[in-house]
């Protein structure tokens, strides 16, 4: 099923640490203050339907509610973001500040996108919960370490809800259940695809377990905890029943969504370009990046003693510098102090106050998000909470043997560029400073697609890139070729343009990733999230794209600190709206200077 419009990011969040607790953003602009006014009537709309939602991002009075899936959802929400829009184009309508204008402009498009998605899954698919993620997801965004612990204990009210043990709720499995049966009649609508219910099945254990394991970490596994944890694994294991039943007859064979859906994905993530002409640019730069790496092959085999020339037998080799399990994240530490350092002394960037923190993913969270990951900080009413880097070492949901563990992001080499990535200058010090720098709710939340997230983690890739040893530009380069493989193979297979075979073969063996990654790489391009693997490739180009035309423009005024603190200044605006911004606002005042 095509996902709603993901409002931080489309992962599980983590908030870990609180250094930052006892240290003060500086004074927002008073124009933040009045949007974040005017996107209240947004916010409450979201958490009416989603308390998740509103847990996971920090809006407090949530947390012992749960998702509504009661009868007519879909008619509800949209009468719901009808409403909102009609209110959101009133405030315009009268609006004469250009910041606050931006905003509401970017919360209307938000409203828009979400009604579309809304009909268009209406219209042709069969409805259908993953019940057990969501019941995970909802109580991992609680039960974390820095936590308020008066929070933590409302999941145990929040799991109450969902099995029907509190008052007023019905066991979110019969929603889910009845949600499905109120269309099932409906033959024209499209069941799941096959896989996509195997791996959703072959998770609910790792769910219950996951869940099980934090209750009794925070030790509320008492009577009432136990009651509600007991009665959570009888209902999934009737739900499953139910899907096997119902939902299994229904499944389709084809993974292939309707062009509308899959058009709908692509807008829904940020490309604004016909994926006709995306796979066309990604087919260049595939090319232009495999050359690169062979080029260089040579001198990273003698630069690591490898006997070795082929770009892919040089890869392989790195491959076999693995870390233990119980090395990895002091080797990942190490990579961050370096990364710092260079940072500060080629004025990439300015650094957040807080410390980045990276860790393992556990086997339920890997379950949920199969690949590395930023777990962002809540974005409002932050008390000092940090975001992480969340290592996977394999995906559960696709794994048969213990060979299917992924070599990608565990051998020594990678550890720069996935640091980049996820890390510093990448996605946690892209989250990190929105929150110290105070940016407007509609930037930070409701302005949110991949595009403008992951154009800035390759972009951060490529600033580090000139400052790495020759094994780690080797694995970024390889890196870089993965994405320029996702934005050709994901609409190539969705749009019936190459087999799942042919797409295999390319990413196992002219990018050089492992079976697992390979498998888990299809999954996303094919159900998981069809569409999004292409936003990295494209909101890459856009960014380096806009700094060029800004260096062109600039001369020997250019910055490259100054440029990069006011990209990440201006939260995350979409690229026309980040363009429009650089050069009306951030190149006269580099002009004047």
């Amino acid at each position: 099923m095509i996902k709603r419009l993901a409002f931080a990011v489309a992962v599980a969040l983590a908030a870990t640490g609180s250094a930052y607790a006892q240290t003060q953003a500086p004074q927002a602009p008073a124009w933040v203050a009045r949007s974040n006014a005017d996107a209240q009537v947004l916010l409450e709309e979201q958490a009416r339907f989603s308390p998740e939602f509103a847990t996971q991002v920090g809006l407090p009075g949530y947390d012992d509610k749960v998702a509504d899936l009661k009868p007519d959802l879909d008619a509800r929400m949209r009468a719901a973001l009808v409403d909102t829009k009609a209110k959101l184009e009133k405030m315009l309508a009268t609006e004469k500040d250009t910041h606050v204008r931006q905003d509401l402009q970017i919360m209307l498009h938000t409203v828009n996108l979400q009604i579309e998605g809304i009909d268009l899954n209406h219209k042709y698919l069969l409805p259908y919960q993953d019940v057990a993620q969501l019941i995970f997801g909802g109580e991992f965004y609680l039960l974390k370490d820095e936590v308020d612990p008066k929070r933590r204990a409302l999941a145990v009210k929040r799991l109450q809800c969902y099995v029907g043990q509190a008052p007023g709720c019905t066991p979110i499995t019969k929603l889910a259940e009845a949600q499905t049966a109120e269309r099932l009649g409906e033959k024209n609508l499209l069941g799941p695809y096959k896989l996509d219910v195997e791996q959703r099945l072959s998770n609910t254990q790792r769910y219950t377990q996951g869940i099980r394991q934090l209750f009794a970490k925070y030790k509320l596994d008492d009577a009432q905890g136990k009651a509600a944890l007991d009665a959570m694994d009888s209902q999934l294991k009737e739900y499953d029943a139910w899907t096997h039943s119902t939902i299994v007859p229904r499944e389709r064979s084809d993974f292939r969504l309707p062009e509308p859906l899959y058009a709908y994905s692509l807008k829904q993530v940020g490309i604004d370009i016909p994926p006709e002409q995306l796979i066309k640019q990604a087919e260049l730069e595939f090319v232009e990046l495999r050359s690169t790496m062979q080029v260089i092959a040579p001198t990273v085999a003698k630069a690591e003693g490898i006997n070795a020339t082929d770009y892919g037998d040089v890869l392989k080799a790195l491959k076999l510098q693995q870390l233990g399990k119980d090395d990895v994240v002091p080797w990942y530490h190490q990579i961050i102090g370096k990364i710092e350092d260079i940072i500060r002394r080629e004025h990439i960037i300015t650094l957040p106050q807080r410390d980045m923190q990276m860790r393992l993913a556990s086997d339920a969270e890997a379950a949920a998000t199969p690949a590395p990951h930023m777990d962002p900080p809540p974005l409002i009413d932050n008390h000092g909470e940090r975001g992480t880097f969340v290592l996977t070492m394999g995906n559960p949901s696709a794994s048969k043997d213990a060979s299917d563990a992924y070599d990608d992001f565990t051998y020594k080499a990678a550890a720069w560029t996935l640091t980049s990535h996820e890390g510093r200058p990448g996605h946690e010090l892209q989250f990190a400073a929105m929150v110290e720098r105070g940016v407007s709710i509609a930037r930070s939340l409701f302005a949110f697609n991949s595009v403008n997230v992951e154009g800035w983690a390759l972009y951060s890739e490529a600033e580090m890139l000139p400052y790495e040893p020759p094994a780690g530009q080797f694995a970024a380069l390889q890196a870089r070729l993965m994405r320029s493989a996702r934005a050709f193979l994901d609409p190539m297979l969705n749009l019936g343009m190459i087999s799942k075979e042919r797409a295999h073969d390319v990413l196992r063996y002219d990018v050089g990733l492992s079976e697992a990654l390979t498998r888990e790489e299809l999954d996303r391009y094919t159900f998981n999230s069809p569409g999004q693997a292409t936003s990295y490739f494209y909101g890459y180009m856009r960014l380096q794209q806009l700094r060029l035309e800004t260096e062109l423009a600039l001369g020997k005024n250019f910055n490259r600190q100054a440029f990069n603190d006011f990209v990440i200044n201006q939260g995350l605006l979409p690229p026309e709206q980040l363009a429009e911004a650089v050069r009306t606002q951030f190149v006269p005042s580099q002009q004047k200077k």
